[in-house]
Protein backbone atom coordinates (compact mmCIF):
# COMPACT_ATOMS: atom_id res chain seq x y z
CA UNK A 1 0.00 0.00 0.00
CA UNK A 2 1.31 3.18 -0.63
CA UNK A 3 0.59 5.24 2.66
CA UNK A 4 2.85 2.21 4.17
CA UNK A 5 5.45 2.85 1.35
CA UNK A 6 5.38 6.18 2.06
CA UNK A 7 5.77 5.95 5.96
CA UNK A 8 8.76 3.90 5.42
CA UNK A 9 10.60 6.08 2.87
CA UNK A 10 14.00 6.98 3.81
CA UNK A 11 15.46 10.65 3.92
CA UNK A 12 16.32 11.59 0.74
CA UNK A 13 17.91 14.66 -1.66
CA UNK A 14 17.28 15.97 -4.95
CA UNK A 15 19.71 16.59 -7.51
CA UNK A 16 21.29 20.50 -7.31
CA UNK A 17 19.60 23.62 -8.68
CA UNK A 18 21.17 26.63 -9.90
CA UNK A 19 19.92 29.22 -8.82
CA UNK A 20 21.53 31.60 -11.62
CA UNK A 21 20.90 35.40 -13.17
CA UNK A 22 18.63 33.93 -16.11
CA UNK A 23 16.62 31.74 -13.36
CA UNK A 24 16.02 34.64 -10.81
CA UNK A 25 15.12 37.24 -13.76
CA UNK A 26 12.59 34.90 -15.25
CA UNK A 27 10.82 34.52 -11.61
CA UNK A 28 11.43 38.56 -11.55
CA UNK A 29 9.50 39.02 -14.39
CA UNK A 30 6.88 36.37 -13.84
CA UNK A 31 6.48 37.33 -10.11
CA UNK A 32 7.07 41.42 -10.71
CA UNK A 33 9.11 41.34 -8.38
CA UNK A 34 12.06 43.45 -9.39
CA UNK A 35 14.01 44.78 -6.39
CA UNK A 36 17.12 45.45 -7.24
CA UNK A 37 19.01 42.99 -4.38
CA UNK A 38 17.48 40.59 -6.90
CA UNK A 39 18.81 41.85 -9.67
CA UNK A 40 21.23 44.95 -9.21
CA UNK A 41 25.22 44.11 -9.02
CA UNK A 42 25.99 47.15 -8.41
CA UNK A 43 23.69 47.98 -5.60
CA UNK A 44 23.52 44.71 -4.32
CA UNK A 45 27.38 44.47 -3.48
CA UNK A 46 26.24 47.63 -0.89
CA UNK A 47 23.72 46.10 0.63
CA UNK A 48 23.59 43.50 3.45
CA UNK A 49 23.85 40.86 1.73
CA UNK A 50 26.92 41.90 -0.03
CA UNK A 51 25.51 40.78 -3.84
CA UNK A 52 22.85 39.92 -5.58
CA UNK A 53 20.01 37.15 -3.76
CA UNK A 54 17.81 34.71 -5.17
CA UNK A 55 13.98 35.56 -4.20
CA UNK A 56 12.71 33.02 -0.74
CA UNK A 57 10.14 32.18 -2.71
CA UNK A 58 12.09 31.08 -6.10
CA UNK A 59 13.90 28.64 -2.94
CA UNK A 60 10.57 27.89 -2.07
CA UNK A 61 9.21 27.33 -5.67
CA UNK A 62 11.70 24.87 -6.59
CA UNK A 63 10.31 22.19 -3.76
CA UNK A 64 8.35 21.22 -6.50
CA UNK A 65 10.79 20.05 -8.74
CA UNK A 66 13.01 18.90 -5.62
CA UNK A 67 10.18 16.53 -4.56
CA UNK A 68 9.82 15.64 -8.20
CA UNK A 69 13.16 13.47 -7.86
CA UNK A 70 12.61 12.72 -4.28
CA UNK A 71 8.79 10.95 -5.63
CA UNK A 72 10.20 9.21 -8.79
CA UNK A 73 9.66 5.26 -9.14
CA UNK A 74 6.76 5.44 -6.72
CA UNK A 75 3.84 3.22 -7.87
CA UNK A 76 0.65 4.32 -7.37
CA UNK A 77 0.76 8.10 -7.55
CA UNK A 78 -1.35 9.03 -9.96
CA UNK A 79 -0.52 13.02 -9.49
CA UNK A 80 0.60 15.36 -6.45
CA UNK A 81 -0.38 18.85 -5.55
CA UNK A 82 1.07 21.68 -3.20
CA UNK A 83 -1.78 21.30 -0.72
CA UNK A 84 -0.07 23.76 1.62
CA UNK A 85 2.71 24.35 4.22
CA UNK A 86 2.18 24.25 8.03
CA UNK A 87 5.60 25.94 9.41
CA UNK A 88 8.37 28.13 6.10
CA UNK A 89 11.67 29.61 7.55
CA UNK A 90 13.75 31.44 5.22
CA UNK A 91 16.79 30.76 7.02
CA UNK A 92 19.64 32.18 5.30
CA UNK A 93 19.87 34.01 1.61
CA UNK A 94 20.76 32.34 -1.49
CA UNK A 95 23.14 34.23 -3.14
CA UNK A 96 22.61 34.21 -7.06
CA UNK A 97 24.97 31.77 -8.77
CA UNK A 98 25.07 29.18 -5.95
CA UNK A 99 23.41 26.00 -6.04
CA UNK A 100 20.62 24.44 -3.83
CA UNK A 101 19.17 20.87 -3.13
CA UNK A 102 16.33 19.29 -1.15
CA UNK A 103 16.54 16.99 1.75
CA UNK A 104 12.69 15.57 2.31
CA UNK A 105 11.76 13.17 5.26
CA UNK A 106 8.73 11.81 5.86
CA UNK A 107 6.72 13.38 8.91
CA UNK A 108 3.47 12.14 8.86
CA UNK A 109 1.09 10.25 5.82
CA UNK A 110 -2.77 11.17 6.52
CA UNK A 111 -5.49 9.16 4.88
CA UNK A 112 -9.14 9.90 4.58
CA UNK A 113 -11.46 9.19 7.65
CA UNK A 114 -14.21 6.49 7.31
CA UNK A 115 -16.95 7.48 5.34
CA UNK A 116 -14.96 10.09 3.43
CA UNK A 117 -14.07 9.91 -0.46
CA UNK A 118 -10.82 8.18 -0.80
CA UNK A 119 -8.36 8.26 -3.92
CA UNK A 120 -6.09 10.33 -1.51
CA UNK A 121 -3.24 10.90 0.77
CA UNK A 122 -1.72 14.04 2.50
CA UNK A 123 2.06 13.76 2.64
CA UNK A 124 3.84 16.29 5.50
CA UNK A 125 7.48 16.80 4.61
CA UNK A 126 10.06 18.15 6.75
CA UNK A 127 12.13 19.53 3.93
CA UNK A 128 15.09 21.61 4.37
CA UNK A 129 16.78 23.32 1.16
CA UNK A 130 20.32 23.25 1.49
CA UNK A 131 23.08 25.83 -0.16
CA UNK A 132 26.00 24.34 -1.50
CA UNK A 133 28.83 24.90 0.69
CA UNK A 134 27.07 26.63 2.92
CA UNK A 135 26.39 25.43 6.65
CA UNK A 136 23.06 27.10 7.19
CA UNK A 137 20.24 26.20 4.99
CA UNK A 138 18.40 28.61 2.63
CA UNK A 139 14.78 27.42 4.20
CA UNK A 140 13.58 24.82 5.57
CA UNK A 141 9.59 24.05 5.81
CA UNK A 142 7.05 21.52 6.93
CA UNK A 143 5.58 20.79 3.69
CA UNK A 144 1.92 18.89 2.75
CA UNK A 145 1.31 17.55 0.04
CA UNK A 146 -2.20 15.51 -1.66
CA UNK A 147 -1.01 12.85 -3.58
CA UNK A 148 -3.48 11.35 -5.80
CA UNK A 149 -3.53 7.09 -5.64
CA UNK A 150 -3.14 5.42 -9.16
Amino acid sequence: MLADELRSMAPAESEWFKLDTARVKAFADATEDWQDIHLDAEFASRSAFGGTISHGFLTLSMLSAMSYQVMKGLAGVASSVNYGFDRIRFVSPVRVGRRVRGRFSIAGVDEPEEGEEGGWLDVHWDVEVEIEGETRPALVANWITRVYVA
